[in-house]
Formats: C-alpha cells, sequence, structure tokens
C-alpha cells in the first residue's frame, strides 16, 4: 500500500494534478471528478482482486493478460508497459531535479543546476533498491505520512476558517468545466496503483495482503483528492476557483498560494521541503515498478535473462534495476545536455506518454481479466463480469480521452509532443512481431510465456533465480 501511494505522490498530486486539473479541467467540481475516478477504479478492483488471489508474478498486469487473452497480447501489453512505466521514469527524474533546485534555490539559497539534483536523486533510488523492497518501502511509508499529514493540517485550517462549500457537488458547477479534462486528470492520480501486483512474489501472503492493499490505496487515493481539492476549491471559492487556477497555472503555485493564507510561510516551506520528499518518493516507487516488468520479461526470456538477475541476500532485481535507472538518466542528461527546459520538454513529453501507457495497460488488463474469468466459467457473476466490465469500460473511456486530450495532459502544445502517443501503436506492432519471432524461432521461450505464470506464483523470485 505504501509502494502504490508513495508512487501516486499524494502532495505532488495535489500541486500537480489538481492544480492543473482546477484550471483546465472541471474547475470548482474537480472533486466531483476525483470521486467518479474512484467509482471507476474500484470497480476494475474487484476484477483484479479476484486475478490476484489466483495468480502471483512479478509480471503484474503482463501476466494477467497473458492468462486472459493469450500470449501475444501478454507481449503486447509488456511493452506497453515498458514504454509507459520507463518514460514515465525518464519525466520524473527531471521533475524531481527541477523542483528541489527551485526549492532549495528558494528555502536555502542554494543555486544548483536541475541536472545535479537529479544525478543526486537516482544515486538514492539506485542504493535504495539495492537494499530490497522492505527497505525501499519503510522510506516510501515516512515519506507518505510527512506529505499526507501536511494536506491534512491544511485541509482542517479551511475547514475551521472557512469552512467546506457544497457547490462543487452542484450539476451546475461539476457539469459547467470540461468533464472529460477533469475526469483524465482525476483518473492521473491513480496511475501506479498496479504496484500492488507488481510486489506480489516479495510479499508474505499475497493472495490475502495484494487485494487488501489495492482496495485500500485506491479507496484512499480518491478520498484524501477529492476532500483535499474540495477544501482548496472552498477557498478559492466553488465558482471562481477554475479562473482563479487558470491564473497561477504557468507558476504552478496554486496550492502554495492558498498554503501561505491559511498556514502562514513557516508551513509553506516546510511544505516545499515535502514536495521534494515527495518527488523522490514517486521516482523510487515508479522506479521499482519499472524495474520489476524488465525482470520478469528477462526471466520469461522475452528480453535477456540477466535482467532477471537478483541479490541473493534479498532477491531484489539488480541489474533490471540499474538498467532502467541507466536509461532514464541518460534521457534526462540529454535534455540537459541540450539545454531544453525540463519541464516544457522532458517533463512534459515523458510524463504525459508515460501516463497515457499506463493507462492503456490498465484497460487492456481490464479486458483481459473479464476474458479470463468468463473462459473458465466462473460462476460468480458479479465480481469477475458485471463490476470488472464496468470499471473496464470506464477506463477505456479514459483512455479515449487521454489520446483525444493529450497535449493538454502533457501540458504542452508542441506539434511534436501531439505525435507522442503514437509510440503506443508502434510499440504494440513491435511486439506482434517479437511474438511471431518467438512462435517461430524460440518456442521454448514462447512455451514458457504462459507455462512461467503457474511456475512462479509457488516460488519466491530470489529462490527461483538462485536455483
Amino acid at each position: 500500500m505504501f509502494l502504490v501511494l508513495a508512487a501516486v505522490a499524494p502532495l505532488t498530486g495535489i500541486i500537480v494534478i489538481g492544480g492543473i486539473g482546477i484550471a483546465v479541467g472541471a474547475g470548482g467540481g474537480t472533486p466531483m471528478m476525483f470521486l467518479l475516478a474512484t467509482a471507476v477504479f474500484l470497480l476494475f478492483a474487484v476484477g483484479y482482486a479476484q486475478m490476484a488471489k489466483k495468480l502471483v508474478n512479478a509480471g503484474g498486469f503482463y501476466a494477467y493478460v497473458v492468462r486472459g487473452l493469450g500470449r501475444t497480447a501478454g507481449v503486447v501489453a509488456a511493452f506497453v508497459a515498458m514504454v509507459g512505466y520507463n518514460c514515465f521514469v525518464a519525466g520524473a527524474v527531471g521533475t524531481s531535479g527541477f523542483f528541489t533546485s527551485i526549492v532549495f534555490a528558494d528555502v536555502f539559497g542554494l543555486d544548483l543546476p536541475w541536472w545535479l539534483w537529479s544525478l543526486i536523486s537516482v544515486a538514492g533510488v539506485w542504493l535504495l533498491t539495492r537494499s530490497g523492497i522492505d527497505i525501499s518501502a519503510k522510506v516510501l511509508g515516512v515519506a507518505l505520512v510527512l506529505e499526507v499529514s501536511i494536506l491534512i493540517i491544511l485541509d482542517i485550517a479551511i475547514l475551521f476558517t472557512t469552512g467546506y462549500s457544497f457547490e462543487p457537488f452542484l450539476p451546475e458547477v461539476f457539469l459547467g468545466g470540461s468533464i472529460g479534462l477533469g475526469l483524465l486528470f482525476a483518473a492521473n492520480a491513480f496511475v501506479g496503483f498496479e504496484a500492488t501486483g507488481l510486489f506480489s512474489e516479495e510479499a508474505r501472503d499475497p493472495k490475502r495482503t495484494i487485494p487488501r492493499a489495492t482496495y485500500v490505496a485506491i479507496t484512499f487515493i480518491g478520498i484524501f483528492a477529492a476532500v483535499t481539492t474540495w477544501a482548496i476549491v472552498s477557498a478559492l471559492g466553488a465558482r471562481e476557483a477554475g479562473d482563479i487556477a487558470l491564473e497561477h497555472l504557468a507558476a504552478g503555485d496554486l496550492v502554495f498560494t492558498v498554503s501561505a493564507e491559511y498556514l502562514g510561510g513557516g508551513m509553506t516551506d516546510a511544505m516545499q521541503l515535502l514536495l521534494v520528499v515527495s518527488l523522490f518518493a514517486a521516482l523510487l516507487a515508479l522506479h521499482n515498478s519499472a524495474t520489476r516488468y524488465l525482470y520478469a520479461l528477462g526471466r520469461t526470456g522475452v528480453l535477456p535473462r540477466p535482467l532477471a538477475r537478483t541479490r541473493r541476500s534479498n532477491g531484489a532485481p539488480v541489474v533490471a534495476s540499474t538498467t532502467q535507472l541507466t536509461f532514464a538518466t541518460l534521457v534526462a542528461m540529454a535534455y540537459a545536455v541540450t539545454g531544453l527546459d525540463p519541464i516544457a520538454n522532458l517533463v512534459a513529453a515523458f510524463t504525459g506518454i508515460g501516463t497515457l501507457g499506463i493507462v492503456v495497460l490498465q484497460a487492456i488488463a481490464a479486458t483481459a481479466i473479464v476474458v479470463h474469468f468468463r473462459r473458465v466459467r466462473d460462476p460468480r457473476w458479479l465480481p469477475t463480469f458485471v463490476l470488472p466490465l464496468l470499471g473496464g469500460l470506464g477506463l477505456w473511456a479514459v483512455t479515449a480521452l487521454a489520446f483525444g486530450n493529450f497535449p493538454e495532459l502533457a501540458g504542452s502544445d508542441s506539434p511534436i509532443i501531439a505525435l507522442l502517443p503514437w509510440l503506443l501503436p508502434v510499440a504494440a506492432v513491435l511486439a506482434v512481431l517479437v511474438a511471431l519471432w518467438l512462435r517461430g524461432s524460440r518456442p521454448a521461450v514462447w512455451a514458457a510465456l504462459d507455462q512461467d505464470l503457474d511456475r512462479v506464483a509457488h516460488l519466491p523470485a530470489a529462490t527461483e533465480v538462485s536455483q
């Protein structure tokens, strides 16, 4: 649960996603958008939880798609996941470095280039990843408690000073803005909840804890984001919130402005420092997710098998981790060398396509779960068909919104960035070609793609690799 919530990064989500959502999305109706998104993801989670009880695998959604739609579709899902998560981590490296440089310059007067802070963040992530998932979870847990606490203090301050207005839940308010963009940005706040399944092989009792962690994480994300944006919108005025947020969009300081008014300068400085912590936690959690995909595909032989090597002491996938961080760092440093703006170029491009890739992956997985349970003729129609189907339809709707509004999602009007969604169809075509090659030239690897699902369901990752 900590790994999921840290990847979502509540403080970063409220400051960045919440601020943009209020400005260009549903305006004062943004809290309602978070509640609608929560309903969609909880519907999906019903089928996801049923699948998690039957299949324990570090491949996450990739493994579910193989089980539900077959090996070719599974390879497609894996390639989409690799594009999504690896691009997201590259964008997170830039985001972490950029905001850390600004915060340390403003608060401490320490003016260092953003790329140096990015390298420091990457080094910290690499060291923590080598220490195993338990250490990462503890670090992320502390970060999560701190960033959630500062937002709860802000929520309470607004409640007892101004009070919460119920106008955001009036139809004329939440239907008055852009519902499509509002729902899209709300769904963006849930990116990363898949991490519960990705770490299932490293959990003590995955068939019990993975479904529980998924439900709790989704519910917490949705309710917390809805309440906090409700507080912010109430402080601004529900009907004026969109216009005010639009004025602060370029600077990204909407939440800090509200905090300065209700909490004062000292607490706002603390919030800025906690934003740095939040960004590092998100980078660590997203990197862990991206690493598990490389590890799982290396183990099956779709990618080079050395990616499946782990530390004997704790089972941490060190080769996959180093490979993933090297890619993300090289991308970020390429932007630094060329002098391009990290936010307008690096973050807009790679976080945007990363978000889109993960949303597409979620929609494919939702379809696979429904198909699997119908194929095995599961008699439980409500938890294995009706509810997951409704969640899947909601996710495909979010996918369509993401494709249709990608420039707004990426936060850039560059024509080059507008073309980035086509990376996913290209990755899908490449995945089909790889699947055909595996079937014809490496039949043992092809056969192992679905056999591996059952085999690893009973073996810890570290044990399987050492054997």
